[in-house]
């Protein structure tokens, strides 16, 4: 059974660029253009693990982290954060908003794919 991944970001040239890697190691991809996108594909599909992005139009990465964590059936999912912003506060921000992970862009296939295994249920 494959295991399905929701990635979250705004930028098309990331989304395929973690789809690409996703799909290499074999998880099923489902692709969000920001936090409210991400929402309405969370309830229309059953990832494993969800990555997002912080920086977004629409709807942010934290509002997204909190928006999931309220919800009633996906409030444990693992979710990663994946982004440029390496500063303490946000980290610990995201942290409390309910982030599981963090990982810096750009980002090392090897090494997401070894956090999205790591995390998965």
């Amino acid at each position: 059974m494959t295991t399905t991944v929701l990635a979250v970001d705004d930028s098309r040239t990331m989304r395929q660029m973690l789809e690409h890697c996703l799909k290499g190691a074999g998880f099923n991809v489902v692709l969000a253009e920001d936090g409210a996108d991400g929402l309405e594909k969370l309830a229309a599909n059953d990832p494993k693990v969800i990555i997002t992005d912080i920086n977004m139009p629409v709807m942010d990465g934290f509002e997204f982290i909190e928006a999931v964590r309220g919800g009633d059936n996906k409030s444990r999912l693992p979710i990663l954060v994946l982004t440029t912003e390496s500063d303490a506060a946000k980290k610990e921000r995201a942290r409390n908003a309910g982030a599981t992970g963090w990982i810096v862009k750009p980002f090392d296939p090897e090494k997401l794919i070894g956090a999205v295994k790591r995390v998965m249920p």
